[in-house]
């Protein structure tokens, strides 16, 4: 027996391995859900506008000051229109992308934690305000109700990071069968150079990109 008793930290150390390597395909999938139908009525997004995002110098001050100008002026013109204005906010909960976020995303955003909540003005201006978990802001399933119950069948979608959460929400926005858009002066990204190419994905897939 005493042969094998290397073989439990090894074992210990893949399984740490997998757990940690599904919360990182936690953090990127694409949620699948019902078709919606025939919806009528409008909706925007606005996508992790909050403080710990918005102050960790990933943005520059001129690109924030440019995207927050423009998703204001859009979020006034919804208003105006009788369009509700609906704010996702991320919050790290499940403990494998919790793990995740601590060791590569600076452990921004976990539950519980300082600068989860919404940035000024957009704080008092949204209509809802959901949860997310993941990058997919349709993953827990709470926006597909609120969405339903509104009769939303279209989605404007606004805020950050157009690589990643933006995107995987597009994305399984367009998998239930919501027409989305997206204005790029309306969105913030890291990464340019990899926005180009998000971007072009998602045209692919339906989403107007302007």
């Amino acid at each position: 027996m005493n042969q094998w008793i290397w073989l439990f930290p090894v074992l210990a150390v893949l399984s740490a391995i997998v757990w940690f390597g599904n919360g990182i395909r936690k953090i990127g999938a694409v949620s699948s859900g019902t078709h919606i139908g025939d919806r009528r009525s409008k909706a925007m997004l606005l996508i992790d506008l909050q403080s710990a995002f918005w102050e960790a110098g990933t943005y520059s001050e001129d690109e924030k000051a440019e995207a927050k100008d423009h998703i204001l002026k859009a979020v006034q013109s919804a208003k105006h229109d009788g369009i509700p204005v609906i704010a996702i906010r991320h919050e790290w909960t499940i403990p494998s992308t919790k793990a995740v976020a601590r060791l590569l995303g600076k452990g921004l955003a976990i539950a519980g934690t300082r600068g989860t909540e919404l940035i000024a003005p957009f704080d008092d201006l949204a209509d809802h305000v959901i949860v997310k978990r993941v990058q997919d802001g349709f993953e827990t399933g709470e926006l597909d109700t609120l969405l339903e119950h509104l009769d939303v069948g279209r989605l404007l979608i606004a805020g950050l990071d157009t690589n990643f959460c933006v995107a995987k929400t597009a994305l399984a926005a367009r998998q239930r069968g919501y027409e989305v858009e997206i204005e790029k002066r309306e969105t913030l990204t890291a990464n340019k150079s990899t926005a180009k190419r998000t971007l072009g994905l998602l045209r692919e897939k339906g989403v107007a990109v302007s």
